[in-house]
């Protein structure tokens, strides 16, 4: 089992803290979004760790030392959405996890026992303009909705078994015959195919992970996970 980490994004959103760093090595309660992820990998025994980088591409080069990651460039990191980062590494997705690398992750819900595509999810109220996950009664995730309201939401850890990451990749193999990919995010691939693919859902709490776009964003987090080691 592998890990891809998808950091290639610039964060303008988080600047002026992404003008000096990337926006998944911005330190949320004192620890590097992606390195908590490293490490919360390898915890579970997972060391194939795979990081697309982009914007200031060294600030990387610790993680290898550090823990022995593989730092692979996308160089189109300032003009496309992530779809790219994911082509660069797309024949690596059948069997592995995908992390967004400017999620924290505040527990550690890796489960290196999963055997079918999944996303892991947790429930969000009164969200605008989310990724939601529409699910049937058996827990197969039958398609996604952007929209607002609540419920559960991607939020940017999934695994992808190898019959359905392959056919992922073989759509990225065509990028350019992706209608306006050059705009588009990786997941879009997913959502266009949901009839094609066998998704299953895992449902987390709440606060499991927090997604981080902007300073608003960071102080509310660092607000939470400080309040939750006071109340200890």
């Amino acid at each position: 089992m592998r890990a891809i980490i998808l950091a290639a994004g610039m964060g303008t959103r988080l600047r002026p803290i992404t003008d000096k760093k990337p926006k998944s090595l911005v330190e949320v309660a004192g620890e590097a979004m992606t390195e908590r992820q490293v490490r919360f990998l390898k915890d579970k025994g997972i060391n194939d760790i795979i990081v697309v980088v982009g914007y200031q591409k060294d600030a990387f080069d610790y993680l290898v030392d550090k823990y022995g990651v593989e730092l692979v460039f996308n160089e189109k990191f300032d003009s496309y959405n992530n779809i790219y980062s994911m082509y660069k590494v797309r024949d690596l997705l059948p069997g592995s996890y995908v992390l967004e690398g400017d999620i924290y992750m505040n527990n550690n819900i890796i489960d290196t026992s999963v055997t079918r595509s999944t996303y892991f999810s947790c429930y969000k109220e009164g969200f605008i303009n989310e990724w939601k996950l529409v699910v049937d009664d058996k827990g197969r995730v039958k398609a996604i909705d952007i929209c607002d309201g609540d419920g559960y939401i991607m939020c940017g850890v999934s695994y992808w078994d190898h019959k359905d990451g392959q056919y992922i990749k073989e759509r990225l193999d065509n990028i350019e015959e992706i209608e306006d990919y050059q705009n588009k995010y990786w997941d879009d691939v997913v959502r266009d195919n949901m009839d094609k693919l066998n998704v299953t859902i895992k449902k987390l709490e709440k606060n499991d992970l927090m997604e981080i776009d902007n300073v608003e964003d960071l102080e509310k987090v660092e607000d939470y996970l400080y309040s939750q080691v006071d109340d200890k």
